[in-house]
């Protein structure tokens, strides 16, 4: 242990996934200054074997131990330098908790990440991921990211044209293994009208008796939304959102509805695209509340697979696996994780 860096043999990763379900590392390695990660790398324990970043385990689906390593980013930092072209540049460390960045934004009176609100995980995960609810993106409001960069052995900044954003990707799940996320740095507006046009935003802020709401009002709707669908990981195991909405073809999203037609369609990632609603395709399924053994699909949202105790990630990936299933044969339609998977294969 140092004031740097601290290693763990034989860890549990049951407390850092949201799931909850037991799993163990050979060697955990939880960095708390990003100047040491050139020497955390060249460990012997980093070098002779696979090994893997994790974040607070909130997109992560553990159906084995980890095979080697693992690393953790334990960098809490959050500061802000001067104001540029209209915009609040904030700079955020890998290790920052995601909502504890949305709300620190909001006390500074910065608008832009309110729309992410309670969304679990790190900073340096949500580049990866590309998060997104209620109509935003963090791609939007990324000006460059900061990387180690594991071929060339050096750090450097991607700008946000170099992360190739797209629905739930990046250049970082394109290619996996190319880069470590140290730190995000955010353009956030400094003027900019609230965004509460996505289903159920404006239906929330009126429940509030809220008419013109301002950033901090949509933060909190959102909130509000998001308790009240999804269950608390601390209470119940989960990793929020198991699957990403499928993009399909325009006419075979027209054909689906033709033949399902309260089945919900969004605009896709062009004219020639739609976004299907992978949580009706599933409930529609008969899978929300479903459970087997302690695996299981949240009551209160199908798109949430839950751990109610016991149940590995074997199993909990058997009845992901299992629900795909039911939609493709139903529907036609592939669904696909949000989660990484470690120690499978989809």
């Amino acid at each position: 242990m140092t004031d740097a860096w601290r290693l763990t043999p034989d860890a549990s990763l049951q407390s850092l996934n949201t799931f909850g379900v037991a799993a163990r590392t050979p060697c955990l390695l939880e960095l708390y200054d990003t100047a040491a990660l050139p020497a955390v790398l060249g460990m012997p324990q980093m070098t002779g074997a696979p090994w893997m970043v994790l974040g607070s385990g909130s997109n992560v689906l553990l159906a084995d131990d980890a095979p080697g390593a693992v690393l953790v980013f334990r960098t809490e930092a959050i500061s802000r330098a001067a104001d540029r072209q209209g915009h609040a540049i904030v700079l955020a460390q890998a290790g920052v908790s995601w909502h504890r960045l949305v709300m620190w934004s909001l006390q500074q009176g910065l608008c832009g990440l309110e729309n992410l609100a309670l969304i679990p995980g790190t900073v340096g995960a949500s580049p990866i991921q590309n998060i997104g609810a209620y109509g935003s993106e963090v791609g939007e409001f990324i000006a460059r990211v900061q990387v180690w960069d594991l071929q060339a052995g050096r750090q450097d900044w991607l700008d946000r044209a170099a992360c190739h954003f797209a629905y739930r990707d990046s250049v970082f799940k394109q290619q996996p293994g190319r880069w470590l996320v140290t730190a995000v740095e955010f353009a956030l507006p400094l003027q900019r009208a609230p965004r509460v046009d996505y289903a159920g935003v404006a239906e929330e802020l009126q429940a509030m008796s809220i008419e013109s709401p301002g950033c901090a009002d949509v933060a909190e709707a959102v909130i509000r939304i998001r308790r009240r669908k999804l269950p608390d990981p601390a209470v119940l195991g989960n990793a929020g959102s198991f699957f990403k909405n499928p993009i399909v073809p325009a006419g075979q999203a027209a054909a689906l509805l033709a033949q399902w037609p309260a089945l919900p369609v969004f605009g896709g990632d062009g004219d020639a695209t739609r976004k299907l609603s992978a949580a009706w395709m599933i409930e529609a399924c008969g899978f929300k509340g479903y459970r087997e053994g302690d695996a299981g699909v949240a009551p209160s949202h199908a798109l949430v697979l839950v751990n109610h105790g016991h149940a590995s990630g074997a199993q909990l990936l058997a009845l992901a696996r299992r629900i795909a299933g039911a939609v493709q044969a139903r529907f036609g339609v592939a669904i696909e994780p949000e989660p990484r998977l470690v120690g499978a294969q989809w």
